[in-house]
């Protein structure tokens, strides 16, 4: 016991500090919310690099839109990007001649509504705010949510699990996941909703006791992620149940899951 003790006090204080405290170190790799420079866009701008090619020039470029694997890139009302399609595989960026459309590390990503993931000229993800002040009342300081894997990968379940490490402990802020939907507030879904896993999405999301939450992690909860389009996939938990927060990524960060979560109860501003 004592060799545990003096481990652990020389270990210190493990747990991240997020949301207080200095901004969080992210790694090097992470592709965070995109920032579009619409003036570099050959396609939507006279003003464009002169290595372009004169096809570029002439407004003829879709190499960023060619690049894209689920169609979340289009050029239809000036230079945009949808990130709930998005697998933040930077593939669009890699294949822009002029540079219009840049991964940063800023980690912040989730949304109350499908709509405020599209990114654009001058428009940024609309960050989720919190919830209504009478879920906010019931939920804020308790929150109990049952993980559905509705046909996902288990990128973004893992990421989710990371949250209840030492590191993390999502349970400091009053949030757990339970084995049970009679005993939780919510739902945290993940993967495409396949076919196979309709009915059980269904059945748990029932047995869920009103009021209740649903929350999508990922590209594939939210869209359908790279199954895009495909029959045995219904394109993510909207096309099913009531979505009351998205959290993009491919998978998402840790960081960028445990930020939605705490925007949702009203806890970061």
């Amino acid at each position: 016991m004592l060799k545990i003790l003096k481990a652990r006090l020389q270990q210190g204080h493990r747990t991240i500090r997020y949301p207080d405290g200095p901004p969080p170190a992210v790694p090097d790799r992470l592709r965070g919310a995109p920032v579009i420079d619409a003036g570099k866009c050959a396609a939507t701008s006279a003003a464009a690099s002169a290595a372009t090619s004169a096809a570029t020039l002439e407004g003829n470029c879709r190499a960023c839109v060619d690049a894209c694997p689920t169609g979340a890139v289009s050029l239809e009302n000036g230079l945009s990007l949808d990130l709930g399609r998005c697998l933040f595989c930077a593939q669009c960026a890699g294949a822009c001649p002029t540079g219009a459309l840049v991964f940063t590390q800023e980690h912040r990503l989730a949304a109350r509504r499908r709509g405020d993931l599209l990114v654009g000229q001058g428009r940024a993800v609309r960050l989720a705010g919190a919830l209504e002040p009478r879920l906010l009342g019931l939920f804020g300081r308790s929150l109990k949510l049952r993980q559905v894997s509705a046909g996902g990968c288990n990128a973004c379940e893992a990421d989710v699990n990371v949250l209840g490490t030492v590191g993390w402990d999502l349970g400091r802020f009053g949030i757990q996941f339970v084995a049970a939907p009679r005993h939780a507030d919510g739902l945290l879904i993940t993967g495409p909703v396949t076919q196979n896993m309709r009915l059980a999405l269904e059945k748990t999301y029932a047995a869920v006791p009103e009021p209740k939450i649903v929350i999508a992690v990922g590209a594939c909860a939210i869209a359908g992620g790279p199954y895009i389009g495909h029959a045995e996939a219904l394109d993510g938990a909207g096309a099913l149940l009531p979505v009351d927060l998205f959290i993009p990524g491919c998978p998402p960060h840790p960081l960028t899951i445990l930020d939605g979560l705490l925007r949702l109860l009203g806890r970061v501003s």
